[in-house]
């Protein structure tokens, strides 16, 4: 017996319908075919608009509060936040690469609104021509930095003074920063007005380029659980620098002091300029400190301009280094 296989057509089209749609289909072009939805890089998370540019998803936020996720990528682009509490979050953490771009001969991110925070990106190659391009110029307000990266640039964060309000830091990585070769003096990794608070832990401080890798003017500084790490400095000075004094706690953190040194003679530094805040009470405890493997030479773990009460108790310190010298 022989098979007979019908074919089947589209129901109800019939042979000459079915000619009619292959030539419909055949006359759109490839690239409308073969099109898809283009994500918006940066979407503001409450509202789900996608903006082309930072900026202007910045501006959607305005005055108000709001988020904004930004996809995997390298921006040469900057914003600036005029006013509001702005969530700057990468979508996947690392890879979202803000470089070589600063607005207002700044920053990556000029900031002087109510707050910012700044969640998983990466700022790299920022230089403006006074010296001082950072990933991040803070002019007012409170800034939280979570799980980001600051590298190759003239400064990682920068900040004007607000006294009422406070900087955190949180796991983040400061590496190849600072200069003192420029006209506005030096810069260096991270370089805090006269704020009320910076808590900086859990971040890595190294390869540092000039400068000090952590200065402050804060009226309280809480220092804790970092790591900084000189071995491949170059031309760097102080790990830490409270020029102007402060209290609260540098606790648990790791020093280590590279031969390439601007300034050896001490790791910490307090009050070497202007005694702007009490330092009596500031607590510097369980930390270790020691020079990279093969250095010899003389050093001192916390030299203090203030007089003031500084409790330095139990902390693990390299032969070579004077706990204590009053300057």
């Amino acid at each position: 017996m022989t098979q007979h296989t019908a074919r089947r057509t589209h129901p109800g089209l019939g042979w000459l319908g079915v000619a009619t749609v292959l030539f419909a289909v055949a006359s759109i072009p490839l690239a409308a075919l073969i099109a898809q939805p283009v994500q918006a890089k940066f979407v503001v998370q409450e509202t789900g608009r996608g903006f082309a540019t930072l900026q202007d998803a910045v501006r959607a936020i305005g005055a108000g509060q709001g988020t904004i996720t930004i996809a995997p990528g390298r921006y040469r682009e900057c914003a600036v936040q005029e006013g509001g509490i702005v969530t700057y979050r990468a979508q996947e953490q690392g890879q979202a690469v803000f470089e070589n771009t600063a607005c207002e001969g700044k920053a990556a991110l000029v900031l002087r609104g109510r707050k910012a925070s700044v969640d998983g990106l990466v700022f790299r190659g920022i230089a403006v021509g006074d010296g001082n391009g950072a990933g991040i110029r803070l002019e007012q307000g409170d800034l939280h930095v979570r799980q980001s990266w600051f590298a190759d640039s003239q400064q990682g964060i920068l900040t004007g003074d607000d006294p009422g309000a406070a900087i955190v830091i949180d796991k983040s990585t400061f590496t190849g920063l600072g200069t003192c070769e420029n006209s506005a003096g030096c810069a260096h990794s991270i370089y805090i007005g006269n704020y009320g608070l910076l808590r900086v832990t859990r971040s890595r401080f190294e390869r540092g380029t000039g400068g000090h890798y952590l200065k402050s003017r804060a009226a309280r500084a809480e220092i804790i659980g970092n790591s900084f790490d000189d071995a491949n400095g170059r031309a760097t000075n102080y790990m830490i620098d409270l020029p102007a004094g402060a209290i609260g706690k540098i606790e648990g953190n790791l020093f280590v002091q590279g031969r390439d040194k601007e300034n050896y003679s001490a790791f910490i530094a307090v009050g070497a300029e202007d005694l702007l805040h009490d330092a009596d009470g500031l607590q510097i405890t369980h930390n270790t400190a020691r020079f990279v493997p093969g250095l010899k030479r003389s050093s001192v773990f916390v030299a203090d301009w203030t007089g003031h009460g500084i409790a330095i108790r139990e902390n693990e310190i390299e032969s070579g280094i004077a706990p204590f010298e009053a300057r």
